[in-house]
């Protein structure tokens, strides 16, 4: 992609929705699809213990001086009473408008020292911010390595399962502290000094790891020997990526910078690079707020605090006061399921090509959830979970239709005629399926 701005990008399309159409999934992440195989690599989060690599798809943000709280606290919706050293928390960016540009995961190392990690949407903007405004603090932007080329500054490793805890009491040099959750301390692992968050996806407890790039293969020798006793898998990219629909994190909402006048300036300032993502599927409007979120429809609420002034707090707040739409778990008919493999084998049209585990040709994948025929709201993402034997989506749903155990169908496509080049020629189908709670599965935490 040329070296020019978001708005000059923009500007080469009849609209915002039109220009995102035409982008497939790209490269996620550095690491091997899979490892051994997809469903060994799910069954061990559930069954035994699994090794993630998050060190490739994600960015950095590092920011230091004493105002490093501040520039946090003006452009997100959180709250930092309490957030003392050894603290993370789900860091939550909304624009002016009080729709949801982005999320992180945000470490105080120390007192004038935080480092957020997370989808580079929401990170992008608190960049501009610490370049653009007068903030006592210096801040640092690496971007997704497998982007930039460059190697990361931190490994980042996730273990997780059921017998996690005991991996991590077997490979480290003392004895585990008493951590609590979205806490971190610095373990000893072979010598080596690491952080290690409490912290789990698809609701089993374990820890996310970090700490220097050039001694993460040391660390991660040392998990591999430590859990082999416990059926250790590593994760590949591909099956990682389906964990998110068993956690209930969407974590490719369309960011909201694609509209709004009070960031035209914003556009101006990021590059088409960093600020081009992907939409695709069912649902089709020409108008891109269409397709934002808000912080609450994320599940987000519990997070925000409007005791404090941030950019988009009014805006938030009205939007918090009048919610139509929450964020539950689709469970896909599995008749309707096997029809649309079966249509490959069968003379005429075909419908979707359903890729397993997950379907990987847009970030964004939006696909519309009707009601009786009636728009009730769109999927975020989709995947098939050996450990519950069934194809499930995440989906943003009228708080009318959001009931478990209500009856919706999901239209399962892509507009005739799309751009994406990852998109192969199908007919639109309907998939029935059934609303239930998100996350989907109890949290083991």
């Amino acid at each position: 992609m040329a070296d020019y701005s978001l708005a000059q990008a923009l500007e080469s399309a009849d609209s915002p929705v039109e220009y995102l159409r035409g982008w497939g999934w790209g490269e996620f992440t550095k690491i091997p699809d899979e490892y051994t195989h997809w469903i060994e690599e799910q069954r061990a989060w559930r069954e035994s213990c699994a090794l993630m690599d998050l060190s490739y798809h994600m960015a950095d943000f590092e920011v230091e001086g004493p105002e490093a709280v501040d520039l946090f606290a003006d452009y997100s919706a959180n709250s930092y009473e309490g957030f003392d050293v050894g603290k993370a928390k789900q860091l939550v960016v909304p624009n002016p408008d009080g729709y949801f540009i982005g999320d992180a995961i945000l470490f105080r190392l120390a007192e004038d020292h935080l480092l957020a990690v997370g989808p580079a949407a929401g990170l992008n903007w608190l960049d501009y911010q610490a370049e653009t405004g007068d903030y006592d603090a210096s801040a640092e932007l690496r971007g997704r390595p497998v982007s930039t080329g460059e190697d990361p500054k931190y490994f980042r490793y996730q273990i997780q399962g059921p017998d996690a805890l005991d991996v991590m009491q077997d490979v480290s040099d003392d004895p585990l502290p008493e951590t609590g959750f979205f806490n971190f301390d610095e373990l000893s692992i072979q010598g080596q000094s690491v952080h290690a968050l409490r912290h789990g996806m698809a609701g089993e407890s374990g820890y996310e790891l970090f700490g220097p790039y050039e001694e993460g293969d040391h660390v991660k020798e040392a998990l591999l020997d430590a859990g082999e006793a416990y059926d250790i898998r590593r994760v590949g990219g591909e099956t990682y990526v389906t964990v998110v629909v068993e956690s209930a994190w969407v974590s490719l909402p369309v960011p909201a910078i694609y509209d709004s006048d009070e960031m035209a300036d914003y556009r101006e300032w990021l590059s088409a690079k960093r600020g081009t993502i992907s939409i695709g599927g069912s649902f089709d409007s020409e108008d891109i707020t269409d397709y934002y979120v808000t912080p609450i429809e994320l599940g987000y609420g519990r997070f925000i605090d409007f005791d404090h002034d941030f950019v988009g707090k009014e805006a938030l707040r009205e939007k918090m006061e009048s919610q139509r739409r929450e964020k539950v778990t689709l469970v896909w008919n599995h008749e309707d399921v096997r029809d649309a493999f079966g249509s490959l084998f069968e003379d005429g049209p075909t419908e979707k090509y359903i890729e397993m585990p997950t379907p990987r040709w847009a970030a964004c994948q939006h696909n519309e959830v009707l009601v009786d025929g009636d728009h009730a709201g769109v999927t975020a993402w989709t995947s098939y979970t050996y450990n519950e034997r069934e194809m499930l989506s995440l989906a943003i749903v009228d708080v009318d239709h959001a009931e478990p155990g209500t009856e919706v169908t999901v239209r399962w496509g892509e507009p005739e005629g799309s751009p994406n080049p990852q998109v192969e020629r199908h007919e639109m189908t309907e998939i029935r399926a059934t609303v239930a709670p998100a996350p989907y599965k109890e949290d083991r935490r």
